[in-house]
């Protein structure tokens, strides 16, 4: 365990509850919650907890080893911090904490296009091995100039987020007023009044804001501009001769967020995609599909070696690590658990977690004698 490792959260789902008691209710319903109905914020984890492993105690076994690889870079575990948008509503400088203890740590981190820090200042925290999700805008102008700022930052991945045409239908959110522009209502208010530290923090780093995207907007535009400005400056369906376009200008690695099936897993082939995300958003965009773990499957059982296969969605734990592993992703991201370790611990959190999930992922590959993660396939119970 490291020196930061506070064993009164040993969870996961501990640090959820601190987090739910330390931020004011809105912003944790942010983090927490999904779309409509919420089932599949609820299936995505519970499909990923039916797949099994098998143990092999009678066998000659070395040292284990979580490092993985990972289009040319060797992380030292085979899992990172998915993008998150907004991620100072949680905690004040959420971004700057995760972006460090992923370097720290050495595993990946993603910037969001809508995050509350910018390229550039993710990129000096991890001296350019970040990656950074886009959200595709509108103008060709804006898309031209995200992809230089990333070249100019030495960020050398590159994901297109492909799962939202549209926004997710988040009830929690509307009655909180988190849309955009966002509503600051009486029940908001009190909820910040009994969340002290958090208030006084978030006064003292100031508002969360778009980091990015501020050399975009007009300095004088108010909350009640920004709706507009978001609708005017991104379009979030993607096509093929989007995605062309960006392949042409972009020579690093370049990924897809959030495909679930095999139609789009053949075209992103086609288009010379070198890696997808096999991803629901979280449960936050579309209800009535399946669990990303699901689509994972059948999505290896075809397209295997053909493409780098990585998954995120309802990942809680190192043993679900473990499962999503077995089911044949190469890699994989997490973003709700950080979110509430920051929340929970704050400038401390981002490392806590990181050292809980590598904790429980060493325990299970000692229990069923798996060597790497590349090997947990062979440990899967059919």
């Amino acid at each position: 365990m490291t020196q930061d490792f506070n064993p009164n959260y040993p969870s996961i789902e501990s640090l959820r509850q601190k987090c739910k008691s330390k931020i004011p209710g809105f912003a944790f319903e942010y983090v927490d919650g999904g779309c409509n109905e919420e089932i599949n914020i609820v299936k995505n984890t519970k499909e990923i907890r039916d797949i099994e492993l098998k143990p092999y105690y009678l066998r000659n076994y070395d040292n284990i080893s979580m490092k993985t690889e990972l289009f040319g870079e060797t992380y030292d575990a085979p899992f990172g911090i998915a993008p998150i948008g907004l991620q100072g509503l949680t905690w004040p400088g959420a971004a700057e904490i995760l972006s460090k203890a992923a370097f720290d740590h050495n595993i990946p981190y993603i910037l969001s296009t809508v995050s509350t820090a910018s390229i550039e200042t993710v990129a000096e925290i991890t001296e350019g091995k970040a990656w950074f999700q886009l959200y595709h805008p509108a103008e060709d102008s804006i898309r031209d100039d995200l992809i230089e700022r990333c070249e100019a930052a030495g960020l050398k991945t590159l994901v297109i987020l492909a799962d939202t045409p549209s926004f997710g239908y988040r009830n929690k959110e509307i009655i909180n007023g988190l849309a955009i522009p966002p509503r600051m209502t009486f029940n908001n208010m009190k909820q910040i009044l009994s969340c002290p530290e958090w208030a006084l923090r978030t006064l003292f780093k100031g508002q969360p804001e778009f980091q990015t995207l501020k050399k975009y907007m007009d300095k004088s535009m108010s909350l009640r501009h920004l709706g507009l400005f978001m609708n005017k400056t991104f379009n979030g369906r993607l096509n093929e001769d989007k995605i062309k376009a960006i392949r042409d200008k972009w020579k690093g690695n370049l990924v897809i967020k959030g495909l679930a099936s095999l139609e789009d897993t053949q075209k992103a082939i086609d288009l010379g995609i070198d890696g997808l995300i096999v991803s629901n958003h979280g449960g936050r965009q579309f209800d009535a599909g399946e669990s990303s773990v699901k689509a994972t499957i059948e999505i290896v059982k075809q397209y295997k070696d053909q493409i780098k296969i990585m998954m995120d969605s309802g990942i809680r734990s190192g043993p679900d690590i473990a499962r999503v592993m077995a089911a044949g992703a190469e890699f994989c991201f997490l973003g709700r658990p950080f979110m509430y370790g920051v929340g929970a611990l704050g400038s401390k959190g981002g490392d806590h977690t990181i050292t809980i999930l590598k904790k429980q992922l060493q325990q299970v590959m000692d229990q069923a004698c798996c060597e790497t993660p590349l090997d947990f396939p062979k440990h899967l119970v059919k």
